[in-house]
């Protein structure tokens, strides 16, 4: 099943007039302005559920309802200008919503969480599923607020500020754990690569 989310990029600020104007756009019933507003944050929002979901496939479900959910209640956004951390907060809620349905435990492999374009030859295909699953299992460890903060910052470039006001942390937490995120992630695939010595 293909993804319908982009590859991890870096978008800009998510304080932005671009989002305030596509929001009245699309509260005046623009479509295109509704597409461009959501295509906007696709990645971080994908980035997110997946720090939750921890699969792939569930991670694309919360966001296309989250996203409907967005549209729906567009009028709600109370600052249009921060379209971005509104959405994302839907995204995280409801990614949390529909772990807690489904029971979910134990950790999942990312069996396509990798977007990027197809790879130029098999032996690229084999490496970058190789490093994906060495990923993924240096990400196992981490705690699901380590997983969002290490994802929205070092993936999508979201400031420590702007992923506190998501997340609901001050900012010096989301610093402890982008730190210990790293750190351990860090450590688990320096083990990794020991192991296949």
């Amino acid at each position: 099943r293909a993804s319908v989310f982009p590859a991890a990029r870096v978008y800009p600020c998510r304080m932005s007039d671009d989002d305030a104007r596509l929001v009245r756009r699309a509260l005046a019933g623009h479509a295109g302005a509704a597409d461009a507003l959501l295509r906007a944050h696709a990645g971080t929002a994908y980035a997110v559920a997946l720090a939750v979901t921890r699969n792939p496939h569930d991670a694309e479900d919360v966001v296309q309802d989250a996203m409907v959910l967005a549209l729906e209640r567009l009028a709600e956004c109370r600052d249009p200008r921060k379209f971005g951390g509104w959405l994302v907060r839907i995204v995280r809620n409801r990614a949390l919503n529909h772990r807690r349905y489904l029971g979910i435990r134990a950790a999942e492999p990312l069996d396509d969480a990798s977007h990027a374009a197809s790879p130029d030859s098999p032996a690229d295909d084999a490496e970058r599923a190789d490093l994906r699953d060495q990923l993924t299992e240096a990400m196992s460890g981490l705690t699901q607020g380590q997983r969002e903060v290490l994802l929205m910052h070092d993936l999508e470039g979201w400031k420590h500020r702007e992923i506190g006001d998501v997340l609901g942390m001050p900012e010096g937490t989301v610093r402890y754990h982008l730190f210990n995120a790293r750190r351990a992630v860090r450590a688990r695939l320096q083990a990794l690569v020991r192991e296949e010595e």
